[in-house]
């Protein structure tokens, strides 16, 4: 029988590579890849800064971030793809690198790889390296690290890695921006490696073959395999993996950065109160007294003072985060975590999309695709707003500040029980979700500890700007609007002054120069009256009445009502409107935000921050579903509206009868 002859082998669709540099004098697109861990976003962010983005490709579920680099008189696109473990792996990152070096990713077409590689661990990363090798791609390698692979003792011959390879290999480190011009000239000389293993990458012995042969023949000092080994990291390590040490030491580490957040915050609060309080001055004196007057100082200047006065706070806890993260620790954190979350039913891969909800909890749920299993990504899904993101902060630094006034560690220690408490009900509640709705197994997780490491204030500092630009646009639009419309409905419609009012003028008049302080509290009462007569008539006081029953157990009066229903919108406006329908933002006012609206009164002139109502808001604050697009993506992940309708159902459930429990706690300890 005739043996058929040979077909040809299926090949992907690549792209029509081209020659570097291009001839037609385009920006030269690199796609950066390499393993976690190994310092390819710190090479991004200098080479590109402020001025790359945040890109989602279609068919992708995991995020990448594109920008140009302009320098040494050239122009680059780069592309940073997430950090993969492995490109035949059958995950959302695995396939997006795939896709990009294959040529079958839209919006984005590669001239070339800058691969990243960590000095200190090279066998590994020389795998990963064998796997992304693309014969009609050209490639440069950029060795990171080597100066933290030289405090370790190893020693790499990069020029003969080079000629091993076969592609351009250039030590670097990105942190201090060694050799990164080396790097970018380099490219110009870029040329496909050397393919161990062509006839299925990545998956032949030969690639494992060839990255043993790679270390043995460039690589001296360090362990037998060619990575580096140390032992005051093991030690490091030993004590913050530990079942309780590990534990106590994330304790105290979260402790500190709650404590640096409520003491180095307090400068540029004052200045920003300044700031704002001038600008409602300016308003005042170039716009006619009237109501677009009112509009703009109080509507506008004031509702946005409510919530950016607490941006100082935002930006430090997002810088000592990067810090954290950046140094190593967070990955150890992670670990001794991974335990706690096994037993109440998360996965170990929870961890990440948990992290991520702290600081917005709309990534933290898209995240959860990188996790397999459908009921571990349910139960991630339902508790990841749980944890306290960035826009509840202003709600909890106002509120523990009005607890603890004269004790910046007591609200420290307040505000780190806040993130706390959401924790542990997002972990009861996956533990009760696990044995009922979602019943089965949670899988461990495999983490890689990364390399202790200095912080790269760089890195923090575009990571806090990134977040800091993202909370000013949510001031900028959403806020506004808000902060309009709560000042229409309270000022509208005019409320005539009081009798009580009107005499206590008349009284105030009568009096001689030399009785100007009665005079002026005379006035301020009035001033009183007449504010507490217009919350009252006023349509945001007609909306508070209606509905203030049903928060009438949790203490909360009209005005408290209304602002608690608009933060269903969008937490963050809550201060806001608390200033607007206080009449907090007076900017004849020489308090700041915060002490203005803790002297907000209710109809019958009592306050409206009792330690019991401040409590019981605190607690609501924590456990509440206030988030609009939240619940969106929620019914985008799980596909239809009933997981979302149980997830505001839940936490509203929840924080209802935690608020209540708050309130009449704090009145009975107050009572005895």
């Amino acid at each position: 029988m005739a043996t058929p002859p040979p077909q040809p082998a299926a090949t992907e669709p690549r792209l029509q590579r081209v020659s570097l540099p291009r001839p037609d004098g385009a920006p030269l697109r690199l796609a950066m890849i390499g393993n976690p861990n190994t310092g390819k976003t710190t090479l991004f962010n200098r080479l590109c800064g402020v001025r790359s983005r945040t890109a989602n490709f279609p068919g992708s579920t995991v995020e990448a971030r594109l920008g140009p680099c302009t320098r040494l008189g050239r122009t680059f696109e780069l592309i940073d793809l997430p950090g993969s473990y492995g490109l035949e792996l059958d995950l959302p990152e695995s396939r997006l690198c795939r896709d990009c070096l294959d040529g079958n990713l839209e919006g984005f077409r590669p001239d070339a790889v800058l691969a990243v590689l960590d000095a200190a661990n090279l066998p590994r990363n020389l795998q990963f390296l064998a796997a992304a090798a693309r014969p009609d791609l050209p490639m440069v390698v950029a060795l990171n690290m080597i100066d933290v692979a030289a405090r370790r003792g190893l020693s790499i011959d990069a020029t003969k890695l080079e000629a091993r390879i076969g592609s351009p290999v250039v030590p670097i480190s990105a942190r201090s921006g060694t050799g990164v011009d080396d790097l970018l000239r380099a490219i110009d000389r870029a040329k496909p490696p050397e393919h161990p293993c062509p006839d299925r990458p990545g998956r032949s012995e030969a690639c494992a073959d060839w990255a043993s042969r790679m270390v043995a023949e460039s690589v001296g000092g360090g362990s037998s395999d060619g990575s580096a080994r140390d032992s005051f990291r093991d030690r490091l390590d030993r004590a913050f993996t530990h079942p309780v040490l590990g534990l106590m030491v994330f304790a105290a580490t979260m402790l500190g950065l709650f404590v640096a957040i409520f003491s180095i915050a307090t400068v540029p609060m004052d200045l920003i109160d300044l700031l704002f309080a001038s600008l409602g001055d300016a308003a005042r004196s170039a716009i006619p007294a009237g109501p677009l007057a009112d509009l703009v100082a109080d509507g506008v200047i004031g509702g946005i003072a409510g919530t950016v006065v607490f941006l100082p706070q935002i930006c430090l806890l997002f810088f000592l985060l990067s810090l954290l993260e950046d140094t190593g620790y967070l990955a150890r954190a992670a670990f001794v975590m991974d335990r706690l979350m096994c037993k109440v039913g998360l996965p170990g891969q929870a961890f990440i999309p948990l992290l991520s909800s702290h600081a917005c909890a709309l990534p933290g749920i898209m995240s959860t695709r990188l996790i397999p299993d459908r009921h571990d990504r349910l139960a991630t899904i339902l508790v990841a707003p749980f944890m306290s993101c960035s826009a509840r902060l202003p709600v909890y630094v106002l509120l523990t500040t009005l607890l603890f006034p004269a004790s910046p560690v007591k609200a420290s220690l307040a505000l780190a029980g806040c993130y706390l408490l959401g924790a542990t009900a997002g972990l009861a509640t996956a533990w009760l979700v696990r044995r009922t709705l979602l019943k089965g197994r949670s899988r461990p997780m495999v983490l890689e500890l990364p390399p202790y490491r200095m912080p790269s204030l760089r890195t923090a500092a575009l990571t806090t700007l990134d977040r800091a630009t993202v909370f000013l646009k949510n001031a900028g639009t959403v806020i506004v609007a808000i902060c309009v419309v709560m000042w229409w409905l309270s000022a509208y419609p005019v409320v005539a002054t009081p009798p009580e009012a009107q005499a206590l003028r008349a009284e105030a008049a009568a009096l001689d120069s030399a009785r100007a302080a009665e005079s002026e509290s005379l006035l301020a009462e009035s001033a009183a009256i007449e504010g507490r007569a217009q919350q009252q008539g006023s349509f945001a006081g007609m909306l508070g009445r209606s509905v203030q029953p049903i928060f009438a157990p949790l203490g909360f009066d009209s005005n408290l009502t209304v602002a608690v229903l608009t933060s269903f919108l969008a937490r963050e406006v809550f201060v806001s409107t608390m200033a607007v329908l206080t009449g907090a933002t007076d900017p004849d006012d020489e308090e700041g935000v915060v002490a203005a609206v803790q002297q907000a009164k209710r109809t019958d002139g009592t306050p409206v921050f009792t330690h019991a109502t401040s409590a019981s808001l605190l607690v609501f604050f924590v456990l509440a579903m206030q988030c609009l697009p939240t619940l969106a993506v929620t019914r985008r992940e799980t596909g239809g509206w009933r997981w979302a309708g149980l997830q505001l159902g839940w936490m509203t459930t929840l924080a209802y009868l935690g608020a209540w429990a708050a309130h009449h706690a704090v009145l009975w300890a107050s009572a005895t």
